[in-house]
């Protein structure tokens, strides 16, 4: 069985956009061509491995089997490049980052110091929550992520605490909670709650945080955007938490914050797989990350 590696891009892209229109685009070539490539593909390996429909394509059980195996050979493909174009020194390459939405403004001098001292190496970033890093990380689609502790797969991944912030509870300045010089979990059991998305470290660290209190929040609304999540507490729909940073953006709203009693922190840190040696472009930012704190 002889795959091309341009084959199992090309299907990986079809996986991820769901759809043969898009995934020819992204792979720059024709649909027919990517229909043939597909088409060719389940012929050698006598196998079915997509459910095709009007709206979208679906895996079937042998596609997600090799679904996961063709993740982990472009990794490794990945990694042998990497470790090929830098035996002499870290001059080119690619970096697979993944990056949390709400961490992106906080890692901007470490990305530009980066650029600055590896203007070879191309910064492919990707978006993801906490929990999304880390599965792109299990399935070899990323070098190194930026996330918050705690991480949920604890015992397949690396981490190196980078920094820690405040964790505030955010409310209207009108709201009667406003009063109070701090705030404690049963504080927000008689209010609507608005919380991140489920695959945010943050949403599941306050969840976890909150039932070990014994309180059962009421959440109202989820959202993967502070900013929108902020505009939801100054209309009043709901109280929140923020980190202290994405607090001091919005001076000039009319919210007030005040911190939890006991204290809590946003602990961010990158992570990698543990049975997985570091690209020299990920080994890179690691040690940079470890001369900035």
């Amino acid at each position: 069985m002889n795959i091309p590696i341009k084959t199992l891009q090309c299907f990986l892209t079809l996986v991820e956009t769901e759809n043969f229109t898009r995934a020819a685009q992204k792979c720059f070539i024709t649909q027919p061509t990517l229909s043939k490539i597909i088409q060719r593909l389940e012929e050698s390996l006598g196998e079915t491995l997509l459910i095709r429909n009007n709206q979208k394509v679906e895996l079937t059980q042998a596609g997600q089997l090799f679904e996961h195996s063709a993740r982990e050979i472009l990794g490794q493909w990945h990694r042998l490049q990497e470790d090929m174009s830098n035996l002499s020194g870290l001059k080119s390459g690619r970096l697979r980052l993944g990056v949390c939405p709400m961490m992106s403004s906080l890692i901007i001098g470490l990305l530009t110091s980066y650029r600055k001292r590896y203007p070879g190496v191309e910064l492919q970033m990707y978006e993801y929550g906490g929990f999304g890093c880390e599965q792109a990380l299990l399935n070899n689609s990323l070098d190194i992520a930026f996330t918050a502790l705690p991480t949920t797969h604890e015992t397949e991944l690396i981490n190196q605490p980078l920094t820690k912030y405040p964790l505030l509870a955010c409310l209207p300045e009108a709201h009667p909670l406003a009063a109070k010089s701090y705030l404690s979990w049963q504080d927000f059991e008689p209010y609507p709650f608005i919380l991140y998305n489920e695959d945010f470290s943050l949403a599941k660290l306050i969840n976890r945080l909150s039932r070990k209190a014994g309180v059962q929040l009421n959440i109202a609304f989820r959202s993967g955007q502070w900013d929108f999540l902020a505009t939801m507490v100054e209309a009043d729909m709901g109280l929140a938490i923020l980190p202290e940073p994405i607090c001091q953006k919005l001076s000039n709203s009319k919210l007030v914050f005040r911190p939890m009693q006991p204290a809590l922190t946003w602990d961010l840190a990158l992570i990698w797989r543990q049975n997985l040696p570091l690209t020299p472009a990920a080994n890179a930012l690691l040690e940079l990350s470890k001369q900035k704190a």
